[in-house]
């Protein structure tokens, strides 16, 4: 799978989040830097050390009270910025009267400790020392001159994540409940997976159901010819797309791009890919719902004849890629844009590749190499040859051994899942989820974990029609929010304010 595909299916979303931490709108939230070791377990560099960037929103704190921390994830700490000024942050400081921080996780945004991207450069990126850093700023926190540590002053912090943050916020407070008082786990992804289908299958049981039949129906006709056999049927097929000079498995991959639009939607409109909540022209209209009115619209699919219809949604489906995805291609060279036979396209380690840092994390811990269903009987919304050989080859293909590190043949789930997977609860540990979010199956509300009960001490929220981390955002005006937010706001409100007064 091409290094861009997988990071729009995975939870970074830096498309989603505003950018207007760049344009002066967040002047008020300054850049500090807090010392941190490059590896917390070697003395042979103990001296080495890196500067890692945070924020911090003070206009709500009065002395006694808790700090709000923002785990930034695997993008830059300035797409959060949003959060710490009127998102969930700003929500419980404000209630509160505690303290808000973003803090950036090392080697993404500014906080990045080594002077290339390469295998040996990237050898200190993984759950343990970002974990680490985590426990080490919590523990030697100062804000003007005043320690606010969680473990020497009685300060109570409350971890928040969301997403790959969201796990992190989890592990937290598992591993260090005596510096984080709590946390709470937004579509937290919980159990890594090497071969995660499932976030296909997810979109396909909870989108738009008649989007969903002329997607496995175009799917399944293109498969067809794609298996003919007859190398003009699957060029012709090729060409009607505006791939032809694709081979079959990266024509199958881009034609899995518009999938990621699901992940990208958003009730506040100007944060995801447009969507009418939020929007006070009410002209937001998400990239999911345009792709699928395209893929629907035509006589053809109202036909009574089955294989019209199919027809019919397999020329839109073309028509949406040539013009939404193939048009995008600068030099019009499609093998060079979207093929991924060429490892050397992906073997630059300046720093400015920032997606060598996630996908260095997917191919070591966390796998999520997104295809089609193992079984043939399931319906697919993909196509069957985005097989887990393809979309895993970026880990061979990026990370050649270097003298000191090398990714593994397959990634080491386990350092993930031993932490709890699907189980992982905690008092004082809240899990909220969307329920239709991709990401849900690898989260504690996964059909593949035990069903809990909701309650103060161990919160367990299900927003409806809602998406990934729906309730990280806020609008200014609380009011405009859909009700749905509001009330994951209150909630939230609510346990956070009876945890702090828990002894």
């Amino acid at each position: 799978m091409p290094a861009d595909q997988l990071l729009l299916e995975h939870h970074s979303q830096n498309a989603q989040w505003r950018k207007e931490g760049e344009n002066g709108k967040y002047e008020e939230f300054k850049e500090e830097w807090f010392t941190q070791p490059l590896n917390h377990f070697s003395p042979e560099h103990a001296n080495t050390t890196f500067e890692q960037r945070y924020w911090v929103n003070s206009r709500h704190y009065k002395a006694g009270g808790p700090v709000i921390i923002l785990d930034g994830g695997e993008t830059s700490g300035e797409d959060r910025l949003p959060f710490l000024d009127t998102g969930i942050v700003d929500i419980l400081a404000k209630a509160t009267h505690g303290l808000g921080i973003v803090l950036e996780h090392r080697y993404y945004g500014k906080s990045i400790p080594v002077q290339n991207f390469s295998t040996d450069a990237l050898r200190f990126l993984n759950n343990a020392q970002s974990l680490q850093d985590s426990a080490q700023f919590i523990s030697n926190f100062q804000w003007e001159g005043v320690g606010l540590s969680g473990s020497k002053n009685g300060t109570k912090w409350i971890y928040y994540g969301g997403s790959y943050a969201g796990a992190r916020a989890a592990h937290m407070r598992v591993l260090y409940p005596n510096i984080v008082w709590g946390s709470i786990a937004s579509s937290a992804v919980t159990h890594a997976a090497i071969d995660y289908w499932e976030y296909n299958e997810a979109i396909r049981l909870t989108a738009n159901q008649t989007c969903i039949r002329l997607l496995v129906s175009s799917v399944e006709y293109i498969d067809t010819l794609l298996s003919s056999h007859v190398p003009f049927v699957s060029r012709n097929l090729k060409a009607l797309f505006g791939l032809d000079a694709l081979d079959t498995e990266d024509f199958a991959s881009v034609l899995s791009e518009p999938l990621g639009y699901v992940q990208m939607q958003n009730w506040d409109h100007p944060s995801g890919s447009g969507g009418s909540e939020g929007d006070p022209d009410g002209e937001g209209v998400s990239l999911w719902s345009r792709f699928c009115g395209i893929l629907g619209e035509g006589n053809g699919v109202r036909s009574k004849w089955a294989w019209v219809r199919r027809r019919a949604a397999t020329h839109n489906y073309a028509k949406w890629i040539k013009e939404e995805i193939v048009s995008n291609c600068a030099d019009g060279n499609v093998t060079r844009c979207f093929g991924t036979s060429d490892a050397s396209k992906y073997r630059s380690t300046d720093l400015q590749h920032t997606w060598r840092a996630w996908v260095w994390q997917v191919c070591n811990e966390w796998g999520y190499f997104i295809g089609a269903p193992p079984d043939p009987l399931y319906p697919r919304i993909v196509s069957k040859y985005l097989t887990l050989d393809y979309t895993s080859q970026i880990c061979r293909q990026a990370f050649p051994d270097g003298q000191w590190a090398r990714v593994p043949e397959w990634p080491n789930v386990t350092a993930v899942n031993v932490l709890g997977d699907y189980n992982l609860a905690e008092d004082r540990l809240a899990f909220v989820d969307g329920d239709e979010d991709p990401w849900r199956p690898a989260t504690p509300h996964s059909w593949h974990a035990t069903p809990r009960r909701d309650s103060i001490v161990r919160p367990f929220k299900i927003i409806h029609s809602a998406v990934h981390h729906y309730d990280e955002n806020g609008l200014r005006d609380h009011s405009k929010e859909p009700k749905r937010i509001q009330t994951i706001h209150e909630q939230e409100v609510k346990f956070v304010k009876s945890w702090l007064e828990m002894a």
